[in-house]
């Protein structure tokens, strides 16, 4: 059983492992005595991440950070710097290349910032774009104008705005739809598969026909990058 954990630039994302199925588990109350192996990423800092890591070292468990690479198992960065490429969407074009093999993706992690990564059937990772997230941008506009205010109570919704608040929202939602369809020409693949994560994940997943959420796609990654190092080093 292995212990994944995701630190994100907003909070601390913990799951099991086991008979390739992914578990719930309590920070708590972990079950110390069945796990091999612990496996992160860190994005952000976690003082709680430090308490587990050595609530592992105590019970001689080995510890593995998730770090990026310019290949790995097939699939190739985009990154000249490849370092400077976040580990989460790292993270997430592994699951996407590991759950959908010589296909097409197009990877969109939803969070804090809104990332588009571009992935081609070869596993040549072709580069993505950055967005302010949802609600990044919406409070952008809110802090930094004088007349534009929200409401949370309104929705984001794929519509022409007939107030400020859903003017804004709406704004702001297909701001980032359209970048998404700016990603489909770099393909040129009518199989193209597009993935969407993260805490706005499932909304923008309901703007896209034939499209997929999966809330895991990131702790998936952490695992497949594990399966996919270890075996690189034993080649």
């Amino acid at each position: 059983m292995k212990l994944l954990i995701d630190v994100g630039n907003t909070s601390l994302k913990a799951k099991l492992w086991q008979n390739e199925q992914v578990q719930a588990c309590d920070l708590n109350n972990l079950p110390w005595h069945a796990i091999t192996h612990v496996i992160y990423a860190c994005v952000g800092r976690s003082e709680l991440l430090n308490t587990i890591l050595a609530q592992a070292a105590f019970n001689s468990i080995s510890c593995f950070e998730a770090k990026v690479t310019k290949t790995l198992g097939g699939l190739t960065c985009a990154y000249e710097h490849f370092n400077n490429l976040g580990i989460d969407r790292w993270l997430a074009l592994i699951a996407s290349f590991t759950l959908y093999p010589n296909k097409a993706c197009i990877v969109v992690d939803a969070g804090t910032a809104t990332t588009i990564d571009v992935l081609n059937s070869d596993g040549q990772h072709l580069g993505g774009w950055i967005l302010p997230g949802l609600d990044l941008m919406t409070r952008s506009l809110t802090q930094n104008t004088q007349r534009v205010f929200d409401d949370e109570n309104t929705p984001f919704t794929n519509q022409l705005g007939i107030n400020t608040p859903n003017g804004l929202k709406n704004g702001a939602l297909v701001a980032t739809i359209g970048a998404i369809n700016q990603a489909k020409p770099y393909l040129n693949d009518k199989n193209t598969q597009i993935i969407f994560a993260g805490g706005y994940g499932s909304l923008l997943q309901q703007q896209f026909k034939e499209s997929i959420f999966d809330p895991m796609l990131v702790i998936k990654g952490l695992n497949y990058w594990y399966e996919l190092d270890e075996n690189s080093n034993k080649l």
